[in-house]
């Protein structure tokens, strides 16, 4: 504090100290690749990113056998054909805990992050689509004395 406000007049000549926006730097690791992990509900997905051709490898597998439904097959394309780079890069990533759906956000939640990670101008076009945000919706957990999370057991009143 360099100088102290006597009157609200005197405010209005100060000038703010404007906040540099964050620089955000590539991360690769040796062998070229961006590493980022993705979550939705309980799966947890470990994603690297490298250039390529655009093939994706999910558990060692081809994403067409491992997503048979063509939905989470475009659920998980959607952060590289945001950002145009869907022949640019091979994804290969292993994916665990929950079911398809969930595995399939977490794919793409990892597939954004890892994107940034390599090409840290493309955060803002993930960030404008709302893939970087992670989804924190989980189940709620079974309360006792109940039949589900909210659920309670059928009432008769024999």
């Amino acid at each position: 504090m360099a100088e102290s406000i006597q009157s609200l007049d005197q405010l209005s000549t100060i000038k703010p100290v404007a906040a540099e926006a964050p620089k955000y730097v590539q991360k690769i690791d040796k062998q070229g690749r961006a590493y980022a992990t993705g979550k939705r509900k309980d799966a947890v997905a470990r994603v690297w990113i490298k250039p390529g051709s655009g093939k994706i490898v999910i558990n060692d597998r081809v994403i067409e056998t491992y997503f048979a439904r063509p939905v989470l097959r475009m659920l998980i394309q959607q952060p590289l054909t945001t950002a145009s780079r869907s022949s640019q890069y091979d994804v290969i990533c292993t994916v665990s805990g929950g079911g398809l759906s969930g595995q399939a956000g977490a794919v793409r939640h990892g597939i954004s992050k890892a994107l940034t990670y390599f090409e840290p101008d493309l955060r803002t076009v993930l960030k404008r689509g709302g893939f970087l945000t992670r989804d924190s919706r989980v189940v709620e957990r079974k309360k006792y004395g109940k039949a589900k999370a909210r659920r309670s057991f059928q009432f008769s009143k024999r």
